[in-house]
């Protein structure tokens, strides 16, 4: 086991990947040289070339639009969006071809590309550069969307994305870039568990926290200051968007009676609301009490000296919490 950063983890996938598969490629904008916005591929380019680590220009719908065709043509293109807000230009792309083509080749045409989205906020950026567009792509069919919470699953997710055949849009929490976690880096990927099941992050027996991405750090947060009043909490980690592992979700549930969903993405049609509505569908008989959400502000990105004003934190976790434990004063909970 070794000791890495979150983003240290990714950088680790990234050179097993190319390491173990000469059809993989890395793409992005100021990913070779500088290493990426956030250092993440630092070093990548001098240890394996610049035909393999590529320098794009500034066009996110040209960079995609590339990876494409190079996927067509039997390569494992890993592309980096630079940041979550500059997606949209690729959308097209992305839900039209990257989604679709599988489908409409009757599975003649596999598209194995993986698209890298630092994503979220809590860093002190403005917009386009703290979004969370997650829900546009679960939305889309043809699209596995994952999303790592700490280093050990950054490095296997990676790499299990990588090996995929399918296209996979792959969340990093920016927030968590720096945060540490001890991780395998010979673990095998036939012995890992698949990607798109969840992980049930801490047991509990009173209520159940479902969460993704940097959320997962402070819903435990939150379990944590829960236990001192005696209140037990299990939490969730998804780690896929889409498939969602509902037998996991569902399972914690029958068992605790009580469900609060929470994420940074905004509440209208969110992920929330589908685990919600699922949670509704498959346990309706063992619920206790309604389902909560606790989620972003139905805005645009905050300033930086607002956004925590719109990121759930623990103090809005736990009075959802007590929402669901039928404790206080009943109060709308924020979302």
């Amino acid at each position: 086991m070794t000791a890495l950063t979150l983003r240290a983890a990714v950088n680790a996938g990234l050179a097993r990947a190319l390491e173990g598969d000469d059809k993989v490629l890395l793409m992005g904008e100021d990913i070779g040289k500088l290493g990426g916005v956030f250092r993440v591929t630092d070093g990548l380019q001098q240890r394996f070339g610049a035909q393999r680590v590529i320098d794009t220009p500034l066009a996110e719908a040209g960079i995609v639009g590339t990876a494409v065709g190079l996927a067509l043509r039997g390569y494992r293109p890993v592309v980096e969006i630079q940041f979550d807000g500059f997606v949209y230009p690729a959308f097209d792309q992305i839900v039209c071809q990257v989604a679709k083509l599988h489908y409409r080749s009757n599975g003649r045409i596999r598209m194995p590309l993986v698209l890298r989205i630092p994503w979220a906020g809590g860093v002190g950026a403005a917009e386009h550069h703290s979004e969370s567009p997650e829900a546009y792509f679960v939305h889309t069919a043809g699209l596995r969307v994952v999303a790592a919470s700490n280093p050990q699953d950054a490095y296997v997710m990676l790499r299990q994305a990588v090996a995929s055949d399918d296209p996979v849009i792959f969340f990093e929490p920016k927030r968590l870039y720096h945060s540490k976690g001890e991780v395998d880096l010979d673990v095998d990927l036939a012995d890992a568990p698949p990607m798109h099941l969840a992980h049930v992050a801490r047991e509990g027996t009173d209520a159940t926290i479902v969460t993704y991405g940097a959320q997962v750090r402070t819903a435990l947060d939150a379990a944590l200051a829960a236990e001192d009043e005696g209140v037990s909490l299990e939490v969730i980690d998804l780690r896929s968007l889409s498939p969602i592992d509902m037998n996991t979700v569902a399972a914690s549930v029958r068992k605790t009676g009580r469900v609060v969903v929470t994420h940074e993405a905004a509440r209208e049609a969110g992920v929330g609301a589908e685990i919600v509505a699922s949670v509704t569908e498959q346990c309706f008989e063992y619920l206790e009490a309604p389902p909560e959400r606790v989620t972003g502000h139905d805005i645009p990105y905050p300033p930086s000296k607002l956004e925590k004003h719109h990121v759930p934190d623990l103090d809005r976790i736990l009075h959802a919490v007590d929402r669901v434990l039928e404790r206080g004063a009943g109060s709308e909970v924020l979302s």
